[in-house]
């Protein structure tokens, strides 16, 4: 017997690869702790809220757990406001990780011949306004000039 599952058809690559370097308003859609001997790691999977003609594509990047990357996974909690109290016992919970909101700087790089997304930087939410790319735009309408 054969059962149709609309959701089963393979994903439009063309959205996932569209997602250029730079700036976007995220919110946390999944967090997962995968464990590895050398280096394990957090695999997060962002959904874009802004810029809004990328609204709903997921970006998906690792934030790693080593002693030397701990820095950048601290800083992550602290700009999507993780709460302090876990943070300050050390201690992460995956699902108090869904739902979290700030902003993401993305870029691609290519390691060893294979195509990765580096997380770059994050930023509190109440940064988007100031940090978006249409803030440029409206603080310096076309035609104006930049001192």
């Amino acid at each position: 017997m054969r059962r149709y599952f609309e959701s089963l058809r393979p994903a439009d690559r063309s959205a996932i690869d569209s997602v250029p370097d730079g700036l976007f308003l995220v919110l946390v859609d999944r967090a997962r702790y995968r464990w590895h001997a050398q280096k394990p790691y957090y695999l997060i999977s962002f959904a874009v809220l802004e810029p809004k003609h990328l609204a709903g594509c997921l970006i998906t990047g690792r934030l790693y757990c080593t002693a030397r990357a701990m820095w950048k996974l601290s800083w992550f909690l602290r700009d999507f406001g993780y709460d302090t109290e876990l943070l300050g016992k050390n201690e992460i919970d995956d699902r108090a990780l869904v739902g979290l909101q700030g902003v993401l700087k993305v870029s691609h790089a290519i390691v060893h011949g294979i195509s990765v997304l580096n997380l770059d930087g994050f930023a509190p939410l109440s940064r988007w306004q100031e940090l978006s790319p249409t803030a440029a735009t409206a603080n310096n309408p076309p035609g104006s000039e930049v001192a």
